[in-house]
């Protein structure tokens, strides 16, 4: 290879890609479909006199995937990750665990082996960070969605940095046994650690030290030696340079110095990222698509399916409202980046066959197509799901997020703090155990077996069965133990949003308490039971454990209905303290119509002796207001705003916890319950002029 022959390999794929981009930004369409296209002109499998030199696009799109880690590092940090906190982070653990088993399953079904079907559940675990931006940039999405799906992004960086990592250590050829398993994660263990601690001492204080040179081109060149040094050291240890690059963004951004630094490598990423993005339709072959089509139609379905399943469960069990967990659920229902890196991965270590990664490439694309249309659609989409779910849930799910915020606005408390931490130790500890059973059994069962066979004079097939049930029986306790602890987690937890009473005392939060122990035990449960399925099933194999966490899904999904049913007797007795209680206020009072929006002190007495229910705000309908003469479906006020209306008052009357049917009238005064947020979403929709179901108001919401 010679200078001729890389300028004329950079000169056809940035020329094509020029071509390809503009007219993808004409047809308001994702430019990174464009430089795929572009790749997949410029590469062998299309007949047209512009092929550019595989070899020579890889290199480039190697330093291509080097730049585009480094600045997602670049914009994470360790204060990012502690701002987004649990909510988003549960919540990805929670998706991207149940996207690596459904890959896997999925996988396993079309017969490829077990490290393929470990890739194939990698590369669909991880959401486009690049997409989402630009859709969100072009359909203006701003507010507590955007905040929500970019904190779950953030984790789901560093997720995919570990299943990197993790299925390097796996690939390596070394094959799959305990000691190795156990060697490798300690060596990657030793590796991050040792390197983010000797960073965290010297980088910072180094970036800080060149940028008050105040040369720009010096501290570009010394960031991007940096990146590409971390890199190289990554590759010396045996794992991928894209985690070396990343951990020398992240390292950076500690110096708070990062925004600048992101500026300067702007461009020159920008064209990396595009040659990368070109090398990825390079490898793209319509033959291959069209054996493996059944494949791309499946994963694309698991990629849209499960996400967007994962992270509205996740979501409303972190305290979102309906309507945001499914916005955000069907914004990250596609794949990008992460997962072209991840599949290149797999190809590059002779993990996977050569179709994984043109299968990859056909999903990433579909899902890419759809990502536009499927946050367009969010909304209505959201104001269904609420419509059609049962009146108990659509009740009990506007309550939990207000106890959510409750649990959120109050003070520390060393003592809870203390507790909640044992248990989690306690969770932990369980869950380890069973994957170091589960996984060293499945193993060690044919060591195990001979052994035994050889001590007790048993068949090898009875000593395998007899290794098999013990191991059974000693996971048993530790799963028995799981769900013991969440529901003391999920007590503990509960009792920081809804205190119980003085000993001997009436507890009059003891219905909705126990309403949020149970789901907070569901949802810990998951939380602890899809990763264990995740790490566990590609090494033990068979139905036992997704049937085992099924079954117990679905008993505590039991005990969550008949709490949610027992939350709605709570709810009516509330509903009608309140009524009585704006009732009395408006007979004592000359004018009702002064009745204004904002916290009543008679419904924070309410709350006082029926809490759970928040503190009820009132708000009083004029005869402007184009609330008047609809229905509550046809306004769809817990559907746009996440509030629901737990009681009204119309003269001398009252109406408890009104159904989708009930007409609003002048002068009406609607007790709402909820977040601050979607109260005050509620307010506005409520005295918003030109209002109509699915327009207007609705934007508050949205964000």
């Amino acid at each position: 290879m010679n200078a001729h022959d890389f300028l004329e390999a950079l000169a056809v794929v940035l020329g094509v890609a020029a071509v390809t981009t503009i007219l993808f930004q004409k047809l308001g369409q994702p430019v990174v479909l464009g430089y795929i296209l572009a790749g997949f002109i410029v590469g062998p499998n299309v007949p047209i006199p512009l092929v550019a030199d595989r070899e020579i696009i890889q290199t480039l799109s190697e330093i291509g995937v080097i730049l585009l880690m480094f600045s997602l590092g670049l914009e994470f940090s360790l204060g990012k990750l502690v701002k987004v906190g649990p909510i988003a982070g549960l919540t990805a653990l929670l998706e991207s665990s149940l996207m690596v088993w459904l890959g896997f399953v999925a996988g396993q079904a079309f017969g490829w082996t077990t490290v393929e079907s470990l890739f194939v559940g990698a590369i669909i675990a991880i959401s486009s960070t690049t997409i989402i931006a630009k859709a969100f940039d072009e359909q203006k999405v701003r507010g507590p969605i955007r905040e929500l799906v970019f904190g779950i992004l953030i984790v789901e960086d560093l997720i995919a940095i570990f299943l990197m990592a993790t299925l390097t250590a796996v690939a390596s050829g070394t094959g799959l046994s305990a000691t190795t398993m156990m060697i490798t994660t300690g060596k990657l263990l030793a590796f991050l650690v040792g390197l983010v601690g000797v960073g965290l001492l010297l980088v910072p204080r180094g970036v800080r030290a060149v940028r008050r040179l105040g040369r720009p081109e010096t501290t570009l060149v010394a960031s991007v030696g940096f990146c590409f040094a971390v890199a190289l050291l990554a590759h010396a240890f045996g794992y991928s340079v894209a985690l070396g690059a990343f951990i020398a963004g992240s390292l950076i951004a500690e110096s708070g110095e990062h925004q600048e630094i992101e500026h300067l490598v702007q461009p020159v990423r920008d064209i990396f990222a595009a040659v990368f993005f070109v090398s990825v339709g390079v490898l793209i072959d319509p033959a291959v698509i069209a054996q493996n089509w059944l494949a791309v139609v499946v994963l694309s379905g698991v990629v849209m399916g499960g996400k967007i399943l994962g992270v509205s469960l996740g979501a409303v069990l972190t305290g979102n409202g309906v309507r945001t967990s499914v916005q955000t659920g069907m914004s990250l229902a596609q794949i990008g980046e992460f997962s072209f890196i991840i599949a290149a991965l797999g190809l590059s270590l002779g993990a996977t066959r050569d179709f994984v990664y043109p299968v990859a490439v056909a999903v990433s694309a579909i899902t890419t197509l759809t990502t536009p249309l499927l946050i367009k659609a969010a909304g209505p989409v959201a104001n269904l799901v609420d419509r059609k779910m049962p009146h108990r849930l659509q009740t009990f799910v506007a309550l939990y997020a207000s106890w959510i915020e409750q649990l959120k606005s109050r003070p520390p408390n060393t003592t809870r703090g203390g507790r909640i931490r044992h248990l989690l130790r306690l969770l932990m500890l369980d869950a380890a155990l069973i994957v170091l059973i589960a996984v060293g059994t499945s193993l060690a069962v044919s060591s195990l077996a001979n052994f035994l066979a050889a001590k007790t004079g048993l068949s090898l097939t009875l000593s395998r069965d007899l290794v098999l049930v013990v191991a059974g029986v000693l996971t048993l306790p530790l799963g028995a133990g799981i769900i013991r602890v969440a529901q003391s987690l999920g007590l503990a937890i509960a009792e920081g949003a809804l205190p119980t009473a003085a000993a001997g005392k009436l507890d009059p939060a003891s219905t909705p308490r126990r309403a949020m122990v149970v789901t907070l035990q569901l949802g810990i449960v998951l939380l602890t039971g899809l990763p264990i399925l995740a790490v566990t099933q590609p090494v033990i194999g068979g139905p036992f454990g997704p049937v085992f966490l099924a079954l117990l899904l679905i008993f505590l999904s039991v005990a969550f209905w008949r709490g949610a049913a027992d939350l709605q007797g709570h709810v009516q007795a509330g509903a009608q303290a309140i009524v009585n209680a704006l009732l009395e206020q408006a007979r004592g009072d000359s004018a009702p119509s002064t009745l204004v929006s904002g916290p009543a002190p008679v419904l924070a007495q309410v709350h006082l002796q029926l809490p759970g229910l928040g503190v009820p705000m009132p708000i009083q309908l004029d005869a402007a207001s184009q609330a008047v003469g609809k229905s509550l479906a046809q306004l769809n006020l817990r559907g746009v705003t996440g509030a629901t209306v737990l009681a009204i008052t119309r003269g001398d009357e009252g109406v408890l916890v009104p159904t989708a049917t009930e007409i609003l009238r002048a002068g009406d005064v609607l007790a709402l319950a909820g977040t601050a947020d979607a109260i005050g979403n509620a307010k506005l929709l409520l005295e918003v002029a030109g209002l109509g179901a699915g327009s207007g108001p609705q934007a508050p919401a949205v964000g």
